[in-house]
């Protein structure tokens, strides 16, 4: 069997690569750049993609190498507003997990190491063509070289000006943002400091300003700079990051040791469809959005893992192509309400009127006063509440969503090189008798159902595909062989 091409080596190329090869896909995963990210930029990994890396197998590299953010405060005007405690994230992992993106890549590429897949640098996507069998693709190597492949599978993971989505002439709509913004990855000191473990955000008169720490005592600053006007500019000197320090989140903090200063817009965009035939977008190619709230690789990620159990299934024989229709769909709504809950965040922000601004601020105190309010913004930020409930996929009341990790009893549902489903029920041997009949889709021991009285078919994601009463295995029995090959 060809193997499977992945065109892009950031977080999600890899993601998707670690989870096809652990399940015993082959890959090739390649990228233009000649060297692996060498900056911070993305630098948060929050928990539902924690629990996903269980499955993969990797948690505890990133959580050696990361600093845990226990929260995020909203001040204005010198007073502290509230903010989210993330110990009220209901998973195992009751934080916000800070890492560079640099890190990020190196542990995922040591981790897909571990399959014997290695990413092929400086080579590039020159075109390619699909067929009724796979994809043609022409590629290019460093040395002039052009090479000729066929893959079953091409999946573009190659960023905001995704190759792939241009070869498949889908419109990545959407606008950019008008601020321009500062961003610098510095040392603070003093006694303004805020805690080395929690996200600062200073909504000040000019714009806001926000403070994340970063793993070795250094943290980053983000903060607008005034409207965008197309003309470029220098990067910006640590004397404009710490004038903006003290006008913004005051004079007690000094800033020091800078390795990386910039400035950025930020976009809003995305496709209205994932893939067509054997081609499928995931991470920027298909969406990009505000970084307020962290949630961009995140998401890029968690589509690699939502897309990779699938491929696996198809590709070994034990479910029908159709089966990836339901990616799209289900992604999509996922892109649509991370891109509009972040641009909403970032417009609440970046509001310049002082009187809306006076009242935006006093709302906020109060609905931060409520613990309702802060709980629900931790689950939004940690993406636990994500589900698929309006899936082709989800059948049942109730289905759709996540598998709480306290109920898995046992490794978590698609660990391991098994991406079948998982059946919970409280009849053991008639759960046995159904998962024999689909062997290449469930495994075969059914688990302990956290819930009497019903049954459910989770699937390698950690997602509820099927949910019944304990007397309904027949209707799951017909919700497989939907599924299945034979």
């Amino acid at each position: 069997m060809e193997k499977v091409l992945i065109v892009g080596a950031g977080p999600v190329g890899l993601t998707l690569a670690c989870e096809l090869a652990r399940y015993c896909i082959g890959v090739r995963l390649i990228d233009r750049a000649p060297r692996a990210t060498q900056t911070s930029k993305a630098l948060v990994v929050w928990s539902r993609t924690l629990e996903l890396m269980d499955r993969m197998g990797c948690t505890e590299a990133f959580l050696a190498a990361g600093l845990r953010a226990r929260g995020a405060t909203l001040r204005a005007g010198g007073r502290v507003l509230g903010g989210p405690d993330f110990s009220d994230i209901a998973s195992p992992y009751a934080f916000g997990l800070m890492i560079p993106q640099r890190d990020t890549e190196r542990l995922l590429a040591q981790h897909l190491g571990s399959f014997g897949v290695a990413v092929e640098r400086e080579v590039e996507l020159l075109a390619f063509a699909q067929t009724p069998d796979g994809v043609e693709a022409r590629l290019s190597h460093a040395d002039g070289r052009q090479e000729s492949v066929t893959t079953p599978f091409l999946l573009g993971c190659d960023g905001a000006h995704s190759a792939v989505r241009h070869g498949l002439g889908l419109a990545f709509r959407g606008s950019a943002q008008g601020d321009e913004w500062l961003l610098a990855d510095i040392r603070l000191a003093g006694d303004g400091a805020p805690p080395g473990d929690a996200i600062a955000v200073y909504l000040h008169r000019d714009g806001p300003f926000v403070i994340f720490p970063i793993p070795g005592g250094r943290a980053r600053v983000v903060a607008t700079v005034g409207r965008a006007d197309g003309r470029a500019k220098p990067d910006p000197t640590l004397a404009e990051v710490q004038a903006l320090v003290s006008a913004r989140a005051g004079a007690g903090i000094q800033v020091s040791d800078p390795v990386w200063l910039s400035r950025f817009r930020i976009h809003e965009r995305k496709v209205s469809e994932y893939g067509r035939g054997r081609v499928f977008l995931a991470g920027d190619a298909a969406h990009i959005h505000s970084p307020a709230g962290g949630q961009g690789m995140n998401t890029g990620m968690q589509d690699a893992v939502n897309l990779a159990w699938r491929l696996a299934l198809v590709l070994r024989g034990e479910a029908v192509p159709t089966l990836l229709d339901s990616y799209s769909p289900e992604r999509n709504a996922v892109g649509e309400t991370v891109l509009r809950n972040a641009g909403r965040l970032t417009a609440l922000a970046t509001l310049a009127n002082p009187a809306t601004q006076a009242v935006r601020n006093r709302a906020l105190r109060w609905l931060l006063g409520l613990p309702t309010v802060r709980r629900r913004m931790a689950a939004t930020m940690s993406e636990i509440e994500i589900g698929y409930p309006g899936s082709p996929l989800s059948v049942g009341a109730g289905a759709g969503r996540r598998w709480r990790p306290e109920d898995s009893d046992g490794p978590p549902p698609g660990a391991g090189a098994d991406p079948r489903f998982v059946l919970y029920a409280a009849d053991e041997e008639g759960g046995a008798a159904l998962a024999a009949r689909y062997p290449g889709l469930v495994q075969p021991v059914p688990r302990r159902t956290p819930t009497p009285g019903r049954l459910h078919l989770v699937r390698p994601d950690g997602y509820v595909g099927f949910t019944a009463g304990a007397a309904d295995a027949e209707a799951a029995a017909h919700y497989l062989k939907e599924i299945a090959t034979a």
